[in-house]
């Protein structure tokens, strides 16, 4: 990583009109001349020479990245792939004494030159980054280069590996470098705060994003151990998947009969473009009109449509703390909004303080996100009271309220009537969890039509399954069933409540179907026992990462019918001891 910058100190004066780009094949030759300047001229590690130019043999497989200011490159790097003949750094060391190995995920980064006028701003800095989100979106694993002792320092506080293998080329030492991508992924998040100031201040074209995507942590471990080939489903019998919060009941008679009779057809047939009669059916059944309702692949299909379509990185948003971390993950992570969180306390059983909300509502927020009944406390803000808060709400506050667990505590609790008619209240409602419908993934919005409209537009055509359709058409026209499966759930989960705390476990008392829990003091961490149970089938989630607040003791449990229920409290009460095996 041959390179000629300033280290980077504290950010400096305003870097305007800058642009990050890969180069042209115009930026080249500008970029063989910088090169001459810079390299033979400046610091005399090669011979000046009549062209005024310098090349080598590696350029023709070389991907240059430049920083650009108006109508010149102020600075560049280069990167070379592993299917290249060969690297720079061959020319000075034997790989065979590399104190790391080279494979088809190593990336030589070389050349970051930034031209004298602009040194002492952001420019490296941000040329570096970009090296490194080219080659982790590649798939890159490793970066290696050769580093000027001058600026060592620095390529080791960015992450960088000093190796001691130093070679002198003209008058310049250089010293073997390197790291995984993985670590300078670590240092970029620590710097984060220096990289999003530069980013505020240039333009990104690169064509992978400036910030690497993350993913978020969801439960379904359990198919590690049911074979996510599909190869081996009758594993399923044998685990206990506690760790997500699918049905413990089946879907409804009529749902079944229904996909049985006509599964080759739907299977091979295109469904209605527009969801237009699942539409149909979830309006007759809420009492709203079709305008008000946009259905959905799932609940993360909502979300992730429709919150980047209404938020920026300037965005202001306010979450439960703890709550269903999927809207974090979206929020900071995939839109990059400035989030606020109120926090739920264990002192008060994890109830969302309905006055402290009343305020926050009056506090500017672009959107305010409440899942109700919240996920992982199981706790429910009663319909009156919550319809009466957001009825005070600024206009200019979207609030999305998520329901998927609300046909639990009681399908009158809903706010779908109420968002109807609101100008800013979305409701999203998920038929994954209380409809037995998860692996269909059926979900929609209901709000005012205008909320709407332009989520429309982003929704692509056949976004939810024939058969997916044809199920959730069957599910709502059998209510009587649903109820009387929503009634057990709450007999199911309060005997296994009553089966935890007598295992010495904090229960929060909650009205979905799961149980959040506080293990006890002389008991293994939640991390600790969920993998011990794993030994045994259990799968259980450990919430200790859903809230800031929650602990190392968290634990969240799905209700499962009477019979599992009962081997889970056995599975427990020999993990927690540690006799399992």
């Amino acid at each position: 990583m041959k390179a000629l910058i300033a280290p980077p100190a504290t950010l400096p004066r305003i870097l305007s009109g800058f642009v990050i780009e890969l180069a042209t094949e115009a930026d080249r030759e500008e970029i063989y001349q910088l090169r001459h300047d810079v390299y033979a001229r400046e610091i005399h590690q090669h011979h000046v020479n009549d062209s005024g130019r310098l090349q080598d043999a590696l350029d023709a497989a070389n991907i240059y990245i430049v920083a650009r200011h108006e109508d010149q490159v102020a600075g560049f790097v280069s990167i070379t792939p592993p299917d290249a003949p060969k690297f720079s750094l061959d020319k000075y060391f034997a790989r065979a004494e590399l104190p790391f190995k080279l494979d088809a995920r190593s990336y030589e980064v070389r050349l970051l030159t930034v031209r004298r006028e602009f040194r002492g701003r952001p420019v490296a800095a941000l040329l570096m980054y970009a090296a490194l989100r080219w080659v982790e979106s590649h798939g890159g694993t490793r970066i290696v280069g050769i580093g000027r002792q001058e600026v060592l320092p620095m390529y080791v506080e960015s992450g960088l590996e000093a190796t001691g293998m130093r070679v002198t080329s003209g008058s310049v030492t250089y010293e073997l470098i390197h790291a995984t991508t993985e670590r300078l992924r670590a240092s970029a998040i620590r710097m984060a705060g220096l990289f999003d100031k530069a980013k505020a201040i240039a333009h990104w074209r690169l064509p992978m994003a400036f910030r690497k995507p993350a993913s978020c942590f969801h439960g379904g471990a359990f198919f590690e151990a049911v074979g996510s080939d599909f190869k081996t489903l009758e594993r399923a019998r044998q685990i206990i998947n506690a760790d997500v919060l699918d049905a413990w009941f089946d879907p409804a008679p009529a749902v079944l009969e229904g996909l049985r009779k006509h599964l080759p057809w739907l299977l091979r047939t295109s469904p209605p473009t527009s969801c237009d009669g699942l539409i149909r059916a979830i309006a007759a059944v809420r009492g709203v009109a079709e305008e008000n309702v946009l259905a959905g692949s799932g609940s993360s299909d909502l979300i992730f449509r429709a919150l980047p379509a209404w938020l920026c990185a300037g965005s202001r948003v306010l979450l439960l703390d703890p709550t269903y971390g999927e809207y974090a993950h979206v929020l900071e992570h995939v839109i990059g909004c400035r989030v606020d969180r109120l926090r739920l306390r264990r002192e008060h059983g994890y109830e969302v303080p309905l006055d402290a909300l009343n305020v926050a509502l009056g506090q500017g927020y672009d959107l305010v996100v409440l899942v109700n009944p919240n996920s992982p406390t199981g706790r429910h803000m009663p319909a009156g009271a919550l319809q009466s808060v957001l009825s005070a709400a600024p206009a200019t506050t979207r609030v999305w309220v998520d329901e998927t667990y609300v046909d639990y505590a009681g399908s009158e609790h809903s706010l779908e009537r109420f968002a109807a008619r609101s100008a800013n209240v979305i409701v999203c409602k998920s038929m994954s969890k209380a409809y037995a419908l998860s692996g269909a993934r059926v979900a929609y919005l209901c709000a005012g039509a205008p909320q709407l409209e332009q989520l429309r537009a982003l929704t692509p055509p056949w976004v939810v399954s024939l058969p997916a359709q044809v199920a959730a058409v069957r599910a709502l026209d059998s209510a009587t069933y649903y109820e009387a499966m929503w009634r057990k759930t709450l007999e199911l989960r309060c005997e296994l409540a009553a089966g935890l705390r007598g295992l010495g476990w904090e229960v929060i008392d909650g009205v979905a179907n799961f149980l959040l829990c506080h293990l006890p003091a002389n008991a293994p961490d939640a991390g600790e026992l969920v993998m011990r149970c794993r030994e045994r089938g259990l799968f259980l989630r450990d919430a200790s990462p859903m809230g800031r607040g929650l602990g190392s003791k968290a634990i969240r449990v799905a209700v499962k019918d009477a019979e599992t229920n009962a081997r889970m409290l056995e599975i427990l009460r020999e993990c927690q001891t540690g006799g399992c095996a």
